[in-house]
């Protein structure tokens, strides 16, 4: 015959043990570090991790760095977007010339500057491929954080109008991470994209290398220093070719 009393103090012991170890459980996550991480919608139906970077200004953060804005700073954006709208005659071309000037910062290796544009950006046109692609870019360079640039980077392959050049950066910074294998699938992509890209093929040929085909290193090497290549990618492409025992 069943013990009610008996059930009844087993119910209540498991009840307390729980308790316990759901505290246990968040005071070990407090002392490694580990905390579930706080997600954000930035567009309709796009949501990404809530990330700051303390001594940055907002304004040279992703995202604003996700800042509070004031009833002021609502009007200032407000006022933004219809000035530069007028200016460049739609909001779409008001779009793409604050972009081009972002992605020019990063070519000369200004970050800072890069992540203004990309925030105004990001207030004409929250959906695109391209802001989430210049936020990655700019996790990458300025803050060196490269978790958060493959989040964004992940986020820019699913939004409209990616840039060619996405599968390219991405798989670059996949090979910073060191990861040969996952970067290399994403980087014979990036050629199928932009096969004139040069500097995708060099890193193709990296990938390639340091999974243990230098047979297909070097035939991507060729195909490198048959075109237009960065003064970085120009130097890394003499090693490729060594260390790949191209001939």
């Amino acid at each position: 015959m069943i013990n009610r009393g008996c059930i009844a103090a087993c119910v209540q012991g498991l009840i307390r043990n729980a308790g316990r170890l759901a505290l246990a459980l968040a005071a070990l996550l407090l002392a490694t570090g580990i905390a579930a991480a706080e997600m954000v919608e930035v567009a309709p139906g796009v949501q990404v991790t809530k990330k700051t970077y303390a001594k940055a200004p907002v304004a040279e953060q992703p995202f604003f760095g996700f800042a509070e804005k004031t009833a002021e700073q609502r009007d200032a954006d407000a006022k933004f977007i219809a000035e530069v709208t007028v200016a460049a005659g739609s909001k779409e071309k008001a779009f793409e010339a604050i972009m081009l000037r972002g992605w020019k910062a990063m070519t000369v290796n200004r970050p800072r500057d890069a992540a203004r544009r990309f925030n105004q950006a990001y207030l004409l046109s929250p959906e695109q491929s391209s802001v989430y692609h210049g936020f990655a870019m700019v996790a990458q360079a300025r803050f060196n954080d490269l978790d958060y640039a493959e989040e964004l980077f992940k986020l820019a392959l699913k939004q409209p109008s990616p840039l060619k050049a996405l599968n390219a950066d991405y798989g670059r910074v996949l090979l910073m991470a060191q990861r040969f294998k996952e970067a290399q699938p994403v980087l014979e992509q990036a050629v199928v994209d932009s096969p004139d890209n040069g500097d995708a093929w060099a890193t193709l040929a990296f990938a390639r290398m340091k999974n243990g085909n230098n047979a297909a290193a070097c035939a991507a090497a060729d195909e490198a220093a048959h075109r237009k290549l960065s003064l970085d990618t120009s130097r890394d492409l003499v090693f490729i070719r060594r260390d790949a025992q191209c001939h």
